[in-house]
């Protein structure tokens, strides 16, 4: 059960909430009547809120999730397609999916999927794009996308295949075939899983874990793992290098560095920049 936290309200949207607490902003897809699948204007204010993350410096992480306990997130309305409201007459997907999913990457803080019941589609495009996806015992994981004559379009091949190894990917791709908590666990997808009732305790446990961090180490080390991910190992370590010489610059590593060895209790921290 989670502890009684006094979470306010940032901004009021249509199709999500959006709320913060104490250095913790949550997003949460607000549509529980359709399993939270996404439409244009889901995503549209998601993108909104991200950027209000981005640019407000006492957010420090973010956690994403779905309104009511049977899903995260179901990928995207079905209703919406036959308006042409995905895909344009180019065959080039319209919805800003990937646009959100590059703000999460790009965003100098954690994001941390709660998945709280079904991840599929595009809800599960969506959940492997943050940095952290933390699961109930009811989540349910897939790429159901094949059984309908269309592939993954916001990720899916390329996300999976970098979190759960190239095999597994194309296993669960080619049959289209939805996995259960302990298996997406088991094979890496996600890291830790929790009963329903305890799931968003646990992952604003963690949050404040990391918020109570110093943030311009957090970031750099999100943009070390992200950007050097996909480099030689020699380039990737000088990505990490130029990171770890930037934050001797800081008034954190000053203070942190001295509160060790005097081990005095550290000073409030630097907020986040958005440079």
């Amino acid at each position: 059960m989670e502890t009684k936290r006094e979470w306010t309200t940032i901004k009021e949207y249509e199709e999500i909430l959006f709320d913060f607490y104490n250095g913790i902003a949550r997003i949460t897809i607000n549509r529980e009547r359709y399993r939270n699948a996404f439409t244009p204007t889901t995503t549209t204010e998601m993108s909104d809120a991200f950027y209000i993350c981005r640019e407000r410096p006492d957010i420090n992480v973010v956690v994403l999730t779905g309104a009511g306990d049977t899903a995260v997130c179901a990928g995207g309305d079905m209703n919406v397609k036959g308006r042409g409201g995905y895909v344009g007459k180019d065959g080039v997907p319209r919805l800003n999916v990937l646009d959100v999913q590059k703000q999460i990457r790009s965003l100098p803080k954690p994001v941390i999927a709660a998945v709280n019941g079904f991840a599929l589609g595009g809800g599960n495009e969506l959940a492997m794009s943050c940095d952290i996806r933390i699961c109930s015992d009811n989540a349910v994981f897939g790429q159901p996308e094949v059984g309908l004559g269309i592939t993954p379009g916001f990720g899916g091949t390329q996300r999976l295949a970098r979190l759960v190894g190239m095999g597994m990917a194309k296993q669960l791709v080619y049959s289209a075939l939805n996995i259960k908590a302990d298996e997406a666990y088991r094979i890496g997808l996600v890291n830790a899983v929790y009963p329903q009732a305890e799931l968003m305790e646990n992952v604003l446990k963690l949050a404040n874990k990391i918020a109570k961090n110093a943030p311009i180490a957090v970031r750099n080390c999100k943009k070390a793992i992200n950007d050097g991910i996909s480099l030689p190992i020699e380039k990737a370590v000088e990505v990490e290098e130029k990171l770890f010489g930037d934050c001797f610059e800081t008034h954190d590593q000053k203070e942190g560095m001295a509160c060790f060895l005097s081990r005095e209790k550290p000073k409030p921290k630097a907020v986040f920049t958005n440079n």
